[in-house]
């Protein structure tokens, strides 16, 4: 029979029963035909879960006739016949150490070993040798030195993608084959438009993998091609995306509007570890979408044991780091807390602190809790564990110990040891925009006069910070900043940067808006002077007027 009409006829045949049918009537096939009969039978026997019927399979004659043909006859079979059967038949589950496997591997070596092999040929070996033996087998380099001497440009999608899976697993050094990568990126990055979700998803990881951050124009645009795959990626493969942009510190406006579309239709059925990556990525990102962390919120509410503990922390943190309650606020921390009760011991120390922690930035009191974690017993074992009580532990300690004496008089439970407490909250550098301070600055200077009625960065004996304080008498004249008598009000402005907000957003991040909180129960009058109502002041009248107005609306008038 013609080939054309041969492979044609098999195509339409859905099941093996068929294929062997169609099979038996041919008396004369190539061996080309014979391996292309095997991978239709593997098409249509191997889903998700594996084989769907071994033994009928592995029983039928003409299969274990094919069977034979090949392993007997397999140095006369064509390159396609041999890597196409042997694909079949790793697909097909057969014994990796029959004489059938062993036979059809030793052939494909030797004739690389001769260098006989074109590049798809080379392309098949490596899938078939990566799948069988993994990272450790040693042909793997042997391909790769091959391929180094083929004209890249001329490279299918697939045979590139290939490539990339294959330095992945061989790579051991950081300039190993990195003349290769440059010109595989190069060249990649003129095809990104051909490539399919898949694709994408395995350069983008090897790229990761790779250590490829000198790639910058290809991986921005493989994350923007990706744009219009995000319906179609599977869950690991849009978990490997995600992965890359946090990896290459990247951010499209456009994926995240994509990601906004497709979760909230998808949630019910996407994997937990793809929806805790989705949240990573906003958490990390900065990125506060109300339509992503609903559905989010939604989907655990629905079905919170298919989340891991991990996974867990990963989906509730960034509601508290963000600053954001969704519409099901109430189910959704009612639910976490039964989750805590039923699971408690399932969630190491650190990411257990990471997340009780995280519930008090958005006022979620964990009191029930609260005794567990402050008992000598949790606060060994987090001590046990890397990285220990430094100094960004023992903070979420102390101010877990903090929100509760000030937002929980209620609670009798153990207290925060002294010994556990630090003097001071850790500020990230980068939470103070010095720029913005300065001008802040320079404006009170001009309505007050003089330098010494306010004070900036000061250390309060309540753990935190405060951007610049001015102090009051009782008549609301200001005193001398290092003044300690006679003061009748304390004044805390907040200069908040855009780095205190989430990403395109007026939406106050978790840690600042805990901290205005605080000042404001411990006496503080505390003054909000965000960048979006200060960019525009041109000169420093005017923002001397914008200061008198917030701060001393009724009592201070600015003369000219």
């Amino acid at each position: 029979m013609d080939e054309q009409v041969f492979f044609k006829k098999l195509n339409s045949l859905s099941t093996s029963k068929e294929i062997f049918y169609f099979l038996s009537s041919l008396e004369v096939m190539s061996d080309t035909m014979a391996s292309g009969a095997l991978q239709r039978i593997s098409e249509v026997e191997v889903d998700d879960s594996g084989l769907k019927n071994p033994e009928g399979l592995l029983e039928n004659e003409v299969f274990r006739a094919l069977c034979f043909q090949f392993e007997f006859e397999s140095s006369k079979l064509s390159n396609t016949g041999l890597l196409n059967a042997l694909q079949a038949l790793i697909k097909l589950r057969i014994d990796p150490q029959s004489t059938l496997m062993a036979s059809l591997l030793s052939e494909g070596e030797e004739r690389l070993g001769k260098g006989q092999l074109t590049v798809k040929n080379l392309c098949a070996l490596g899938e078939s040798l990566l799948e069988l033996e993994g990272p450790s087998c040693a042909a793997l380099e042997q391909i790769v030195n091959h391929m180094q001497e083929k004209d890249i440009e001329k490279w299918s999608p697939r045979e590139m993608v290939m490539v990339y899976k294959m330095l992945q697993v061989i790579v051991r050094e950081g300039e190993q084959y990195q003349d290769l990568l440059n010109r595989m990126n190069s060249v990649t990055l003129t095809i990104v438009s051909q490539l399919s979700p898949k694709f994408t998803s395995i350069i983008l990881n090897s790229l990761v993998v790779l250590h490829q951050t000198q790639a910058i124009p290809l991986v921005t645009a493989l994350c923007r091609h990706s744009v219009k795959h995000i319906p179609y990626f599977t869950g690991d493969e849009l978990v490997n995306v995600l992965e890359a942009f946090l990896y290459f510190g990247h951010r499209e406006q456009i994926f995240t509007e994509a990601l906004e579309t497709h979760v909230p239709k998808s949630i019910f059925t996407m994997h937990p570890q793809t929806v805790s990556k989705v949240m990573q990525y906003c958490c990390q990102k900065m990125i506060l979408s109300k339509p992503i962390f609903d559905a989010v919120a939604e989907g655990f509410v629905s079905d919170a044991d298919r989340f891991t503990a991990d996974q867990i922390a990963e989906c509730i943190i960034p509601f508290g780091t963000l600053n954001y309650l969704p519409p099901s606020a109430s189910s959704l921390f009612k639910k976490l807390e039964t989750v805590l009760h039923t699971r408690f011991s399932h969630f190491q120390p650190h990411t257990l602190l990471n997340l009780l922690h995280s519930c008090i930035l958005i006022q979620r009191y964990p009191v029930n809790f609260l005794p567990k974690i402050f008992s000598p017993y949790f606060l060994q074992k987090l001590q046990a564990q890397p990285p220990g009580l430094d100094r960004i532990v023992t903070s979420q300690l102390t101010q877990l110990f903090l929100t509760v004496t000030l937002e929980c008089p209620f609670y009798e439970g153990p207290k925060l040891l002294p010994k556990y407490q630090v003097k001071a909250f850790l500020t990230p550098h980068s939470s103070l925009d010095v720029h913005l301070l300065k001008r802040v600055k320079t404006g009170l200077l001009y309505l007050l006069k003089k330098r010494i009625y306010f004070a900036s960065e000061v250390s309060t004996p309540y753990f935190y910070t405060v951007d610049i304080e001015i102090k009051l008498d009782e008549e609301g004249f200001v005193l001398p900043a290092a003044q300690c008598e006679e003061v009748h009000r304390r004044i805390a402005l907040c200069v908040d940067g855009q780095n205190r907000f989430c990403v395109n957003s007026h939406n106050l991040l978790g840690e600042e808006a805990i901290k205005q909180r605080h000042l404001r129960l411990l006496g503080y009058e505390v003054v909000q002077i965000p960048f979006f109502e200060i960019t525009n002041l041109q000169n420093c009248r005017k923002m001397a007027e914008y200061l008198h107005k917030k701060i001393f609306p009724h009592t201070y008038g600015l003369s000219c």
